[in-house]
């Protein structure tokens, strides 16, 4: 099967929002989705970047822009030799995410909002209550600042919305940008 135009190009799928607000899950089952259909697909989610990419930066701003820098770059690369990158980070600040923006080029932001009842109840660690308590310090959300996105791409409202239509938003809106030829059958999307 040929492909043409920004089909057959590569794209970096921006996830954004609050701990716990299932930038992760969506992701995850995004992939699945793309994988099965043939595509190349990465996922760099924040917690694994923090582990392997960026271990030793703290939660200063000056470590998360570091931090978001890096996982840009490596999406950049990705990107241009056509793969479909994944990335799910809290990504707080609208600054940093804009200049990733503009460094990729094909790039679709995904905010994945939640209510903050909703996002301590999900919160199985307790760091939300900790956080609220003042145990932790620079928690984003809480006495960090999260800066949501002014024009997404993409909208989903994990509270509101299950996984799957969460997924064919993202799915109809990389057709409607012209990276997919068509919602990949199974995602349930138009």
């Amino acid at each position: 099967m040929s492909t043409s135009g920004r089909e057959s190009q590569g794209v970096t799928i921006w996830f954004t929002g609050l701990s716990g607000a299932g930038k992760s899950t969506i992701a995850n089952q995004l992939e699945k989705i793309l994988r099965a259909q043939g595509r190349k697909v990465e996922v760099l989610d924040g917690d694994v970047v923090r582990t392997n990419l960026s271990k030793g930066l703290g939660f200063s701003k000056e470590d998360r822009d570091t931090n978001i820098r890096r996982i840009g770059f490596v999406c950049q690369l990705l990107t241009r030799n056509g793969v479909m990158v994944i990335s799910a980070a809290i990504s707080p600040y609208k600054e940093i995410r804009n200049e990733v923006r503009k460094e990729i080029g094909n790039f679709a932001e995904v905010y994945v909002q939640a209510p903050m009842e909703v996002l301590i109840q999900r919160d199985v660690k307790g760091l939300y209550k900790k956080a609220i308590a003042g145990e932790i310090k620079n928690f984003t959300g809480v006495s960090d600042p999260y800066e949501p996105p002014d024009n997404p791409e993409v909208v989903v409202d994990s509270s509101r919305e299950t996984v799957e239509e969460s997924v064919n938003k993202v799915l109809s809106k990389l057709k409607e940008l012209g990276y997919l030829s068509h919602v990949p059958a199974g995602s349930h999307g138009r």
